[in-house]
């Protein structure tokens, strides 16, 4: 018998409402960004990637500009980008200057290292060790996979993390990388509770994204990132430029019974930088409730 419920109680619509309030959306570092800032809604929080295509200096740039706007702005910090140790602790000095008190931590996809970190564990106990003033640290999620590591590896990496904040004290959570699959999501998390996960998931959703700006997005990162994203997300792609396009609807729909009970207490939403359609998504979606 099914552990899940396909009905939805008040409760749990009650949540899902205030997650699609809170909304999080990540942005990426390109200059067809810009036209697209003002529909942020005000004092949004706001995810800002790292690609190898740019450097972490423009993420802490964006960072900085998003702040003075009034938004709460979450750096990405890429592992596999960081040169050495001196450039972390820089980076990390000048989080309080670009009003940022809280790090998105991933792996990175470039395909060598800059300096001498492999992965996201590696940083996150170098930071944990050092001074410093975050108050809150996001670590990867990935309920579908990844093309490179095993999905026992991506577990045992994931508690690991969790050990590591609830050790230091530093509050953190889970961002899930996008999967199309609600069933896939339900097990996924399910398991990992079993397993004794206690972080709070935020949910990783695509946001209301047109096609033909999505290939341009992956124009402007360069060949090389376009293809390390394409290889580890063909699935995705393939969902999005299916025929009708892609509703976000579509995926937390059928979730919607189990966010709460799964504690999904956040979303992250990939803009693509179309923040005015995703927004205007996301609207009409409270409005709908």
């Amino acid at each position: 018998m099914s552990i899940f419920r396909s009905k939805e109680l008040p409760g749990d619509k009650a949540h899902r409402v205030a997650l699609l309030k809170q909304a999080r959306f990540e942005v990426i570092p390109l200059k067809n960004l810009a036209a697209q800032l003002p529909f942020l809604p005000a004092a949004s929080e706001v995810s800002v990637t790292a690609s190898p295509a740019k450097s972490l200096q423009d993420t802490w740039s964006l960072s900085r500009e998003l702040s003075k706007m009034g938004m709460k702005p979450i750096p990405h910090l890429a592992a596999r980008m960081i040169t050495g140790q001196d450039q972390l602790r820089m980076l990390i000095d000048q989080l309080p200057d670009i009003g940022a008190s809280e790090l998105f931590l991933v792996g990175g996809d470039a395909p060598e290292p800059f300096g001498p970190f492999n992965d996201s564990i590696q940083v996150l106990e170098v930071i944990l060790g050092m001074k410093h003033e975050l108050t809150h640290i996001g670590v990867t999620a990935y309920p579908d996979g990844h093309s490179f590591i095993d999905s026992e590896v991506l577990s045992e990496s994931l508690h690991k993390k969790e050990a590591l904040l609830k050790g230091s004290g530093v509050e953190g959570h889970a961002a899930t990388q996008m999967c199309f699959d609600p069933r896939t999501i339900r097990t996924w998390l399910s398991e990992e509770r079993k397993r004794g996960l206690k972080l709070p998931i935020h949910l990783g959703v695509p946001g209301a994204v047109e096609r033909t700006k999505l290939l341009s997005i992956g124009a402007r990162l360069g060949v090389g990132a376009s293809l390390r994203f394409l290889k580890k997300n063909r699935a995705t792609l393939a969902r999005m430029f299916a025929p009708g396009g892609y509703d976000p609807d579509k995926l937390l729909r059928p979730l919607n019974p189990e966010l709460k009970s799964l504690g999904v207490e956040g979303l992250h939403v990939f803009t693509f930088n179309q923040v005015q359609s995703t927004v205007t998504w996301r609207d009409e979606a409270i409005a709908g409730s």
